[in-house]
């Protein structure tokens, strides 16, 4: 049996053992240093962010049986993509992949902020009144659906090695895990880890009720990308406990933590004009994000 062969047979497993082994030991985290107290039922909002995470997960084995490794070894066995051409150590391959297919979600969480009726999908994720690890997997079908498609082309024009989209996987669900965490690290160790990775700081930037913060900071791995990109905001303007989580438009429970709220979301409301395209942001607590 070859190395891409057992990963293909051990791939759900690999991907789950990491997936419950680092939401417990942040969710253990969480009650240990919790950056911030909650404002909602903490019962309340992991049943149903929860429940929407698993939705999904057996929405795409349905839709896609394959996933992105299948892909993978899909593409290396038509010859298909730039590495399936270029000939490059695995050990080089697969570090160029996984910066290269992090980069495309950087540019992917941008469009979704920038066109309106992609942002009807991606509020999901950012109406959530609070900010845990459980923030971080939370993302309505559709965008689920659209996200993997993006990642299935990416791989077929890049062609990676099989290893690098599972550490790609594991990276980019594990990372998340952990920057969405309610968590406190010492100040010293966030600035440190900050120059390369997203820390839970940098990016609870992101979930703020404000235009200019919610815009910016738009990593889940590396953070260079928003410091390349002119993104990059260091604090909120409030502080980490004063800032307000979520969006102005979406305040109750019913409308912003439970799952039927959370599917219907999308589709409430005119499709209109959102901050990142407008020439001024709104005045702080104006906005709409």
């Amino acid at each position: 049996m070859t190395i891409n062969d057992w990963i293909l047979h051990h791939e759900v497993a690999i991907r789950l053992g990491f997936f419950f082994g680092i939401l417990v030991l942040i969710a253990l985290w969480e009650v240990l240093a919790p950056r911030r107290a909650l404002t909602v039922s903490k019962l309340m909002r992991w049943s149903n962010n929860l429940g929407l995470v698993f939705f999904n997960s057996f929405l795409l084995r349905l839709l896609f049986p394959a996933a992105a490794v299948g892909v993978a070894a899909f593409a290396s066995s038509q010859g298909w993509g730039l590495f399936n051409y270029v000939a490059a150590p695995l050990w080089l391959a697969a570090l160029a992949s996984v910066v290269i297919m992090d980069l495309v979600i950087y540019l992917q969480h941008v469009m979704v902020h920038a066109v309106p009726l992609l942002w009807r999908l991606h509020r999901v994720h950012h109406a959530d009144l609070d900010y845990d690890v459980t923030t971080g997997a939370r993302f309505h079908p559709i965008e689920i659906i659209l996200s993997m498609l993006i990642k299935f082309a990416t791989i077929l024009l890049l062609g990676p090695p099989v290893v690098a989209v599972v550490i790609f996987e594991v990276l980019l669900n594990g990372l998340a895990m952990f920057n969405h965490g309610n968590i406190r690290l010492p100040l010293g160790l966030d600035r440190a880890l900050r120059l390369l990775v997203v820390t839970p700081d940098m990016h609870r930037v992101h979930h703020s009720v404000e235009d200019d913060e919610a815009n910016s900071n738009f990593g889940f791995n590396l953070s260079l990308w928003d410091r390349l990109f002119g993104t990059y905001r260091d604090q909120p303007r409030a502080g980490h406990e004063g800032m307000t989580i979520g969006i102005h438009k979406f305040r109750t429970t019913a409308e912003a933590s439970r799952i039927d709220g959370l599917l219907l979301m999308p589709f409430r409301g005119t499709v209109s004009d959102y901050a990142i395209n407008r020439r001024q942001w709104s005045k702080p607590g104006e906005g709409d994000a």
